[in-house]
């Protein structure tokens, strides 16, 4: 009887453990990833300098704005980090630290700074780039 009441006892632990209530992802929470595989994805292409994806990542006004603060660079490497999203109507606000490094000429330029990307529209696009524009640099 002890065998069989053990058994019976882990069986229990097994079902309850094992049932665990998996919640839907929210339209928020959607977006905010969205948010975040776009900015990756125009930060990337920036390094690469692959104009079309940024193009296609970027509504007509943001192409415009990284396209007139791109500055001639031999080599880079910009790091993202995000620290919070605000999502209204249809725009999302996404607060993003960056820092870089910039070759160019064989001279090292090292910034670092804060922006707020504004994304709208389905898909979301950059539409805008507030504060410290990371696609400035080197100036």
């Amino acid at each position: 009887m002890k065998k069989t009441t053990i058994l019976l006892i882990a069986l229990f632990v097994f079902m309850s453990c094992s049932s665990k209530e998996v919640k839907p992802e929210t339209d928020e929470s959607k977006k905010a990833r969205e948010a975040f595989a776009v900015a990756a994805a125009v930060k990337d292409a920036y390094l690469k300098r692959e104009l079309s994806v940024i193009e296609n990542n970027t509504t007509k006004e943001g192409y415009r704005e990284i396209l007139g603060a791109i500055k001639n660079f031999d080599k880079a490497d910009l790091t993202f980090s995000h620290k919070w999203v605000e999502i209204d109507k249809g725009a999302v606000s996404l607060k993003i630290a960056w820092s870089g490094t910039w070759i160019v000429s064989g001279q090292t330029t090292e910034e670092r700074g804060t922006a707020i990307f504004v994304f709208e529209g389905r898909p979301l696009k950059l539409s805008r780039i507030l504060r410290t524009n990371p696609f400035r640099q080197p100036e």
